[in-house]
């Protein structure tokens, strides 16, 4: 396993409580990285603590939060170096037709909304700086849309266009915005999904089998470490040959 050098950056890590933000955790931790996770998972503090890092409750969907959170988090660790932008829902599985509008809502606010607020509150600091590398969390739902999932696959595909224009703005600094695009993990968000969908997910993958978070991780390891000195606004695929662009 390669192993970046991130002593003495902060990295602030949503969704970090559970599957690829914890998996991401504790691949930055071990590259030295000063870890935060915002989450509104109530075992956030409880798993933080065993990779020595600062747990702060955080609803990504909530700008106010977010403002909170990242004040917090600059009082007590630092100034952000690092973003990674994991929190996400899935939602559930029904077609367009008969899909619950308050669930289309929580799923956009929570995927795309809470990556808008979460990047668009570090990157002042970052620019001031000349410094900073986040990454984004999207889905190859998000490219191909998967059926049964319309919130889940537009709301990725939102994800997809923002890092994009947030590459383009922030490319004059020293600041890298990227995003991966994962195929299914067995994670706590397979909760969320019906055994016909996750059944579906696993049938489009050409390496017959799911993503390893750890997978995710050592990829995302690279996009925020200062050796991603070039790339930016690019899509990154973690679909295990899924993909078709």
């Amino acid at each position: 396993m390669n192993t970046y050098d991130l002593s003495g950056k902060t990295a602030v890590i949503t969704g970090a409580a559970q599957g690829i933000g914890l998996a991401t955790a504790e691949r930055l931790a071990a590259s030295g990285a000063k870890i935060v996770s915002w989450d509104i998972n109530p075992k956030n503090q409880e798993v933080m603590a065993r990779l020595d890092a600062r747990a702060i409750a955080c609803d990504i969907s909530d700008m106010g939060s977010v403002k909170e959170a990242l004040e917090k988090t600059e009082l007590t660790t630092g100034p952000v170096d690092i973003l990674v932008n994991s929190a996400g829902i899935a939602g559930p599985n029904h077609p367009i037709t008969d899909y619950p509008d308050e669930d289309w809502a929580q799923i956009v606010n929570v995927n795309l909304t809470g990556t808008y607020n979460t990047n668009k509150a570090v990157l002042p600091a970052m620019r001031e700086r000349g410094y900073g590398r986040i990454a984004n969390i999207a889905s190859i739902a998000g490219k191909e849309g998967n059926p049964n999932a319309c919130a889940y696959s537009a709301s990725k595909a939102g994800v997809i266009g923002f890092t994009k224009t947030a590459g383009k703005e922030n490319a004059d600094k020293d600041i890298a915005v990227n995003c991966v695009t994962p195929a299914a993990a067995r994670t706590p968000i397979f909760d969320q999904m019906s055994e016909e969908h996750i059944n579906y997910m696993l049938s489009k993958i050409p390496r017959e089998r799911f993503l390893e978070v750890e997978e995710a991780a050592n990829m995302i390891a690279w996009l925020v470490s200062a050796e991603n000195s070039f790339t930016t606004g690019a899509v990154f695929d973690l679909s295990g040959g899924r993909a078709t662009y």
